[in-house]
């Protein structure tokens, strides 16, 4: 067998502008996520580490020090993560990035939810044991990233089936993620300067502007705001309306009971 890729990359072009990704089936019948970088290609299993490779039997480093820490305290004893061991669970991490990216890419969005769920348990995994505060650091700092990353993959994958509401639910989840990790870090007043989290409220904005709304949610928007404009006849018109389209009756709103003449908060008797 020859150990020349070039007949690999032969056709495919590296363009340093364009994220370049494929799902290619190996000799053994197994999909394998591929790559293009400038020198080559990166290779990626689909499941387990990147690499495939499985480190003392276990599915990765983090994994294997996971298992290490639980043993350390039942003994009693403390647990605390080196250098080294970061070390080796950033590089680790950093294989998983390329995956999630290439498969947010391919739009196999399960994937991506998969992987960046595990690389934020790394990150809350080594700022808990880290020995050293500079380690915590360079790995917590890629945390809005993920965690937007995640929203994406998972409010794609919502808007796919045409359901806004829940895409709008995972993207939320994304911007209180990001919120939490600001306050953390005492940097909540800063959250203009946030790329990730203004991605996110801008997307959001976007799809729910996007988002469709039946005949019963238009109507049931048009009473919530004539109630808060006080705005009594129209909103029982669109109480009635309301009533005959659910086929029961609506709960009752705030003030219906009262009538156009009578005086709001607003306008008060002189």
């Amino acid at each position: 067998m020859s150990e020349d890729i070039s007949a690999a990359l032969a056709g495919w072009d590296f363009h340093a502008d364009d994220l370049q990704v494929r799902m290619i089936a190996g000799d053994d019948g197994r999909e394998r996520i591929q790559m293009r970088i400038d020198l080559g290609v990166l290779q990626m299993e689909c499941e387990g580490r990147p690499d495939g490779q499985r480190p003392d039997g276990f599915d990765s480093f983090l994994d294997q020090y996971e298992a290490r820490r639980n043993e350390t305290e039942t003994a009693g004893d403390e647990f605390s993560l080196e250098p080294d061991a970061c070390s080796i669970l950033m590089r680790e991490g950093l294989q998983y990035y390329h995956r999630y990216l290439s498969a947010f890419h391919l739009q196999l969005y399960d994937m991506v939810a998969r992987d960046t769920e595990r690389n934020l348990r790394l990150f809350a995994f080594v700022a808990r044991y880290a020995s050293r505060r500079r380690d915590k650091i360079q790995f917590d700092q890629y945390r809005p990233y993920v965690a937007m990353m995640r929203s994406r993959a998972l409010a794609l994958k919502e808007l796919a089936r045409n359901d806004h509401a829940a895409a709008l639910e995972k993207i939320d989840d994304g911007v209180r993620l990001i919120r939490e990790f600001l306050e953390e870090y005492h940097q909540g007043d800063r959250e203009a300067d946030c790329s990730e989290l203004s991605f996110l409220l801008r997307w959001r904005r976007d799809v729910q502007h996007d988002r469709p709304t039946g005949p019963l949610e238009r109507l049931e928007e048009q009473l919530e705001l004539a109630v808060a404009l006080e705005i009594y006849e129209e909103a029982a018109r669109l109480r009635d309306q309301i009533r005959k389209l659910k086929g029961a009756e609506a709960p009752e709103a705030p003030g219906l009971g009262m009538t156009a003449t009578q005086p709001g908060s607003i306008i008060q008797d002189q």
